[in-house]
């Protein structure tokens, strides 16, 4: 009813003179027939807003007002988005003053709409002027408004927004600067969200959770893990009660650097502000822990997670199957992956590929295989990623042809390969030394519409390095920069060990210069192929120049360490071995197990026995477990002093751990009670590898026929 009547009412307005004081017209009909005002009033504001007469639809809403009219939320709205496309900001104000009262945010509406419509300049003119006139803008539409344009990462548009209301009003509060830093933290630009911070600093708006958990997430995913950790100290010392996530999330960081000392740390300082570690902390820390081979100590933890009656999540469950595995500890890792069944998780991908992998790393390449027939059987879908595990596993054994029956076993199970694939068979090829069939691949993948990417010129180059044929490897670099394939740093980290390599210390030296002054920007795998050359070519005061320079930058890792650690114990410079290695208990990173096998190793070849067996009771007192080759280390020393007893002992000591033992482990043991005239035991122990599946290598060959066994 009301629809047509509307209609009629608009048909008359157009014919109506606009000279004509309409307002005064309708007050007669208001007298003489009764009519109801706020109809006809709503009918005739409708009317002149639709028809852009804004001018009279405005005094017609001011009559409204003063005769105290009923008018809807919806015919403001419709009043407002009129205005906002005529551009008249001036009228906006008198909105606002009514419309204060009742709640209704007249700001809010007129600053999206023009912001939406890409009006920036008057939007901030509006409210400029809103603030010039006297009416109260209320800061929690303001934050509104700026949330807004972080959504939608208008960050340019927020921060002169930001400026504005800094100049005029309303008073920010620290939800106004919270969400400017984040946008700036998450832009990347952290000196500018700092500037915002100090501005609020020194405005007396005292910093809140949220802001500081902004702050240090912002460092820690920019990599500038000091300053994210010295502020979450101050945020603690200025006494914020920060929560698991901003803990969890520093955790995290310096997990996915190696530095297990610094989640420690932080891990206990949470427990100090009297938190409760969740499954995600726990996590952390357990992945943290594995990925240093401190079993004993995941273990534990994992203790407390059942303990505490959490139910452990599979990136727990496959963080310490990761660990036992790496550990050579596949006893331990399947029983882990039956409980994690049993207990109704289903394995995913990577649990699958960590327990492949394990497999073909101990030469179980049977195994492997079954184990791949059986999980799919048992629900596995097999995917690219399955595969390429496979392969690799045997690329890593050097079984080429296996790996290439794996890549034909891709088309059963309908599985296209990818350039992971193709890189893994260059891979493959270029360690075996069959440099020609990993050019075929790497030319067959260019001819099926794969363009190589860094990693697979980067790994054909490494081959070639490996293989002794520098000249190669730089063709391969030339081809790459012509086919327009940018270089990363790997790469250069790549053509650096292959100069090094081939005794070019000068080119080398060169190029690490150039990439210091033009980029791309060394990492520590460059400053540690570096120094691992200079330490290669017996130029250690080089080395420790270069490691000094690390140092002042970015900071040296566990295998800087440990390169010159080795270096100083291969020169049989022992106190400054071990002046290394203090200064890595003392500032980190922690030592890991192979630090310790380098320093045993040197102490047994400089005939010091029992320094060498401390630092391995020092290994276990840290919980860090040896794994297979720790005991090698110890059987090899023990066995080139003639004292076969101790060796058998380290040799038993790996079994009781459930270490299973390589080639290398059995040819030392064998060897020693060859070389003392024991053959009964050394035929046993052969017989036990036989059984076992080991098979042996050149070496342990030539020992068999020496000693007729």
């Amino acid at each position: 009813m009301f629809g047509a009547a509307a209609q009629v009412f608009e048909e008359m307005m157009d014919h109506v003179d606009t000279n004509i004081d309409v307002v005064d017209a309708f007050n007669e009909g208001f007298r003489d027939f009764g009519s109801n005002p706020n109809v006809v009033f709503r009918f005739l504001l409708e009317s002149y807003s639709k028809n852009g007469k804004l001018d009279m639809a405005f005094l017609v809403f001011m009559e409204m007002v003063k005769r105290r009219l009923y008018i809807s939320n919806n015919l403001v709205f419709r009043m407002l988005n009129s205005l906002v496309n005529a551009n008249c900001v001036d009228n906006y104000g008198e909105f606002c003053r009514f419309f204060r009262t009742r709640g209704f945010c007249v700001y809010g509406i007129v600053m999206e709409g023009l912001l939406k419509n890409r009006k920036i300049g008057m939007a901030l003119i509006f409210h400029e002027k809103m603030i010039l006139k006297g009416i109260e803008v209320d800061i929690v539409a303001c934050n509104k408004i700026l949330k807004g344009l972080a959504v939608n990462k208008e960050i340019g548009i927020a921060s002169k927004l930001f400026d504005v209301i800094l100049t005029f009003g309303p008073l920010p509060n620290v939800v106004t600067f919270s969400t400017l830093i984040n946008m700036y933290c998450k832009d990347g630009k952290l000196d500018t969200a700092f500037e915002i911070y100090n501005v609020m600093i020194k405005r007396n708006v005292i910093p809140d959770l949220i802001l500081y958990s902004i702050l240090i997430d912002g460092y820690f995913k920019a990599g500038r893990l000091d300053e994210g950790e010295k502020l979450l100290s101050v945020a603690l010392d200025r006494g914020i009660k920060l929560d698991l996530v901003v803990f969890s999330l520093v955790m995290d960081a310096y997990g996915k650097v190696g530095d297990l000392g610094r989640v420690v740390q932080v891990y206990k300082r949470m427990l100090e502000e009297d938190l409760s570690p969740n499954m995600v902390s726990y996590s952390i820390l357990i992945s943290g822990l594995c990925g240093n081979g401190r079993m004993l100590e995941a273990c534990g933890i994992f203790g407390q997670i059942i303990k505490r009656g959490f139910e452990p999540s599979l990136i727990t469950y496959s963080s310490l199957i990761d660990g036992f595995c790496k550990m050579g500890n596949l006893k331990d890792g399947f029983h882990l992956f039956d409980d994690m069944i049993e207990k109704g998780h289903q394995p995913d991908v990577v649990v699958y590929n960590v327990l492949l992998h394990g497999l073909c790393k101990k030469g179980m390449a049977r195994s492997a295989l079954r184990f791949f027939f059986n999980s799919v059987s048992r629900g596995l879908k097999s995917n690219i990623f399955i595969f390429n595990s496979l392969m690799d596993g045997y690329c890593r054994l050097k079984q080429l042809r296996n790996a290439v029956k794996v890549y034909m076993l891709m088309g059963i199970y309908t599985v296209k390969p990818d350039i992971v694939t193709y890189t893994l068979l260059v891979r493959g090829a270029s360690k075996q030394g069959k440099l020609d069939a990993a050019l075929l691949v790497f030319f067959q993948m260019l001819k099926r519409g794969f363009p190589g990417d860094a990693i697979t010129y980067c790994t054909l180059m490494d081959g070639f390095c490996k293989h002794k044929n520098p000249t190669a490897g730089l063709q391969i670099f030339k081809l790459m920069q012509t086919n327009g394939v940018i270089p990363d740093i790997a790469v250069y980290n790549v053509l650096l060990n292959m100069l090094l390599k081939d005794s070019h210390l000068e080119e080398a030296s060169k190029l690490f210069r150039q990439l210091v002054e033009k980029g791309p920007k060394p990492d520590v795998i460059t400053y540690n192929t570096m120094i691992c050359g200079y330490c290669s070519l017996q130029r250690l005061d080089e080395a420790i120049s270069l490691f000094q320079q690390l140092t002042s930058l970015f900071g040296p890792n566990s295998i800087t360490f440990t390169i010159l650690i080795d270096a100083f114990c291969k020169e049989g410079r022992m106190d400054e071995a071990m002046s290394m290695f203090s200064k890595m208990l003392e500032k980190g990173p922690e030592p890991n197990v192979v630090t310790y096998g380098c320093l045993i190793d040197g102490y047994f070849k400089s005939q010091d026995m029992r320094t060498a067996t401390e630092l391995h009771e020092e290994m276990l007192e840290n919980q860090i477990s040896p794994n297979i080759v720790s005991y090698s280390i110890l059987t090899d020393g023990f066995c080139k002093q003639g004292l076969m007893l101790e060796a058998s002992l380290a040799f038993c000591c790996a079994l009781d751990r459930r270490l299973l033992p390589d080639v290398v482990a059995y040819s030392i043991l064998i060897r020693g009670y060859c070389k003392v005239g024991r053959l009964v035991e050394a035929k046993l122990l052969c017989e036990q590898m036989f059984m076992e599946g080991v098979m042996p290598d050149d070496l342990l060959e030539r020992t068999l026929v020496e000693y007729n066994l």
